[in-house]
């Protein structure tokens, strides 16, 4: 199957914005990689009728999305647990009482690796539906270095066997395992001494994530993940400021973070921090309303100081049990109040920014990666607008059919 090609008779948005577009439009591929892209009437000599030619009939073309912030690989879910939020109970009573990502990691250390696979693939054709060519998939279910390196094989195997880049993050500092329960500083040096190097000289490492919160990990336990990944020369992320403000962003932005995640709790000491460090926002809308949560990341803070915001769907059994990326959009728009342009780039160029991959994903431009969507809308608007609705006609990975 070749992976040159020719989109011609496109409306296309290079950057996700509906209000930059290409009318009449052509994208060119050779070798997997975008070629030439412009206006149809100013195609260069070249690329003659030997490259096979596909007519969209005057759709939308966009990058293909990317989705930053996952756990999409685990076993088991934690549906009895939503029964007990819906009586009453907080996130935290749950941890407390021995659930949340203590349950998941339970199910998932029992999991083979098979079984593993099975389940996490069933969640990533999913997302791959509608339109996600690139994400990223944190461990943070195993907390102990076997389990670990399953979850992170597992990423691996299904970026090998399905049409979509996958980036792997270890979350190992996810929470504290039961058996190392009172001894938190104990796990961390696990992580750092073992894990870490560990599974990063196995090549299952692209990133670190740390979870700092109160039921999470303290500032001095998160920096010293941070530390050990600095010696690995592995760039760093940070679940911050989800439930309260510990001042996580502000550790994360002296590592030169790509990106804090969650933010509800964010103030502006936190913003000017980000916008220092080149760190982009990372909304989870998703979490956000499965939790039920009244206190909105401060979009408008954001906005000011010229912060970058992606949005992603923090796919996970706990908190965002949710496979779909475009209904997230709906969420941040209607929840987080983002426009139609800012969501879309939340999904296209700033969502490959907070993975560290702009030059690779999220735009359409000469040189980077043949993925993009055909949308069967009228508007990009109702990427957005839709509850529920895949609008996803074709996608193109590398330049070939994936859909």
């Amino acid at each position: 199957m070749t992976n040159d090609g020719i989109w011609l008779n496109a409306r296309i948005a290079p950057q996700g914005d509906p209000g930059n577009a290409i009318e009449h439009g052509a994208i060119a591929v050779r070798d997997g990689r975008i070629a030439w892209i412009g206006a149809e009437s100013e195609m260069p000599a070249g690329f003659d009728g030997a490259i096979p030619r596909h007519d969209v009939g005057g759709r939308w073309i966009t990058p293909g999305l990317v989705d930053c912030h996952t756990h999409l690989v685990y076993a088991g879910n934690r549906a009895d647990e939503f029964a007990m939020r819906l009586a009453g109970a907080s996130y935290e009573d749950i941890a407390q009482r021995g659930g949340g990502i203590v349950s998941t990691v339970r199910a998932t250390r029992a999991a083979d690796e098979t079984a593993l696979l099975q389940q996490s693939a069933r969640r990533l054709e999913a997302l791959l539906a509608e339109g996600v060519t690139a994400i990223e998939i944190k461990s943070g279910y195993g907390l102990d270095t076997a389990t670990e390196r399953k979850i992170l094989r597992v990423a691996r195997r299904l970026g090998e066997r399905y049409p979509v880049t996958v980036y792997t993050t270890f979350l190992g500092a996810h929470a504290v395992p039961p058996e190392y329960k009172g001894r938190a500083d104990d796990y961390i040096a696990l992580v750092c001494g073992e894990m870490l190097p560990q599974l990063h000289g196995e090549g299952l490492i692209d990133a670190v994530d740390v979870f700092c919160e109160n039921i999470g990990f303290t500032l001095a336990q998160s920096e010293r993940v941070y530390e050990a990944a600095a010696r690995l020369g592995l760039p760093v992320k940070m679940h911050a400021e989800q439930l309260s403000n510990l001042g996580g962003t502000r550790l994360a932005a002296r590592y030169r973070a790509l990106s804090t995640d969650h933010l509800e709790y964010l103030n502006e000491d936190d913003v000017v921090a980000m916008r220092q460090a080149g760190t982009v926002a990372v909304l989870l809308p998703a979490a956000f309303y499965f939790l039920r949560e009244k206190q909105l990341p401060p979009i408008e803070l954001l906005r000011r100081h010229g912060i970058p915001m992606a949005v992603a769907t923090d796919s996970n059994p706990g908190t965002a049990p949710t496979t779909s990326l475009l209904l997230t959009l709906n969420m941040a728009c209607t929840l987080f109040r983002l426009t139609v342009a800012e969501a879309l780039a939340g999904v296209t160029t700033h969502a490959a920014h907070a993975l560290g991959k702009s030059g690779e994903h999220g735009t359409l431009a000469p040189g980077r990666a043949g993925d993009f969507v055909v949308w069967d809308v009228d508007s990009l608007a109702e990427l957005c607008y839709w509850s529920g609705m895949n609008r996803c006609g074709s996608v193109v990975k590398n330049g070939i059919r994936a859909k």
